[in-house]
């Protein structure tokens, strides 16, 4: 069947898509999914939906997957997928951390695209291999971090691209929640328990799962490389095994004849705050604030001028932010927009791989290397707390 683009792009066959992990029941599963079909570029055919075969194939059948086409493994399904004719064309990775290294490398060995949620693996190590494996491969890797998929995070790049805040001086990142505020996971909250489990979250828990967001978001948008960081992190809940606050002071590599000074805050032990991700940018001729909670507007401030609103589609956005958009002004997009933003641009990237063609230059998606950075990140962070916040480069 042929669909068409969520920005009207050419009509093409839908991505026959596989998902490792996200049964029945697991909040970012649904997510993937809802991103994936939301521009209908997607058709997820194939599973291997939790790592107990009885409950994958429950999970397939509860979402109308043919049954032949649940597995009990990733690797499973990875050599039996490329096998068939029409096997999975691209697979989503939505597993715990420390499961998308080895899911990653039997997908990509054999050709099959891959898109994978963050952080990039649990460890460093599995990082630069996985790295090295997309690196090599003829797939395409895709990385979930779906913040930047927002139509005003794009514009707020464009005009630190186009020179709007001059040379940028000053970046704040902060990701504040509250939800792991008491021992949620001594009671066998799913989703508690794996993440500050450090051998399946790995070495950084607020860092890894939240802290990655903002420091991703914050290069996105500043156009940033961070050169070195000192950090102080906290786990303020007794017995809890990672990192559950955490402030980073950060060096940015010389731009422009300026090095930029950086400074990021997550936390999941902050009462009041629901997912509260924000990114100012601060430069020699203005400043921009985006707030997560209110997606559709972005602050820009020019120096020595009043504040000014930037609305989704009102005016002074820009045509980066009007491609990733879909409905009319005045009408709020969000967190699953957000998402299929990603999932949207992958497809795009696809349809080119597909045709032999090169990918519109418009087409922006994170990639390995964006998770190795965020891996990189985290492991600098875990360092420096440890030497009581000692500067570490990156």
């Amino acid at each position: 069947m042929a669909i068409e683009g969520s920005a009207g792009g050419a009509r093409e066959a839908r991505i026959r898509l596989g998902m490792v992990g996200g049964g029945t029941g697991a909040f970012i599963g649904g997510v993937h999914r809802i991103a994936a079909r939301l521009d209908d570029q997607f058709e997820l055919v194939a599973g291997a939906l939790s790592s107990s075969p009885e409950k994958a194939l429950q999970s397939a059948r509860d979402l109308g997957l043919d049954p032949s086409r649940s597995y009990g493994g990733f690797k499973e399904m990875a050599i039996r997928e490329a096998k068939l004719k029409n096997g999975i064309e691209a697979v989503a990775i939505v597993t715990p951390n420390h499961v998308h290294y080895e899911a990653a490398k039997e997908f990509l060995k054999r050709g099959i695209h891959v898109i994978c949620d963050k952080p990039l693996t649990s460890t460093l190590a599995d990082a630069r291999k996985l790295k090295k494996l997309a690196d090599e491969s003829d797939a395409l890797f895709v990385l979930t971090h779906n913040y930047t998929g927002y139509p005003m995070v794009r514009q707020a790049r464009e005009m630190v691209l186009n020179g709007d805040l001059g040379a940028i001086r000053i970046v704040q990142m902060e990701y504040p929640q509250d939800w792991l505020t008491e021992d949620i996971e001594s009671s066998g909250q799913k989703q508690a328990a794996w993440r500050t489990d450090p051998s399946k979250t790995g070495a950084g828990g607020s860092t890894g799962d939240i802290g990655t967001h903002a420091y991703n978001l914050g290069c996105f948008v500043s156009g940033l490389e961070l050169a070195e960081l000192s950090a102080d992190l906290d786990s303020f809940v007794p017995g809890r095994r990672v990192d559950d606050n955490a402030h980073v002071m950060m060096r940015f590599k010389e731009r422009d004849g300026v090095r930029a000074k950086g400074l990021l805050w997550c936390s999941q032990v902050a009462p009041g705050h629901e997912n509260g991700l924000k990114v100012r940018v601060y430069g020699t001729k203005g400043s921009l604030e985006w707030v997560q909670a209110d997606p559709n507007y972005l602050w820009y401030t020019p120096f020595g001028e009043p504040k000014r609103l930037i609305t989704r589609n009102g005016a002074g956005a820009s045509a980066a932010a009007a491609r990733v958009s879909r409905v009319p002004s005045g009408h709020p997009e969000g967190y699953l927009e957000g998402f299929a933003n990603i999932y949207s641009e992958a497809a795009r990237a696809i349809h080119a791989r597909r045709k032999g063609v090169a990918v519109d230059s418009a087409v922006l998606y994170p990639t390995v290397d964006d998770g190795l950075k965020g891996m990189l990140f985290v492991d600098a962070c875990v360092q420096s707390s440890k030497r009581n916040g000692a500067w570490v480069k990156v």
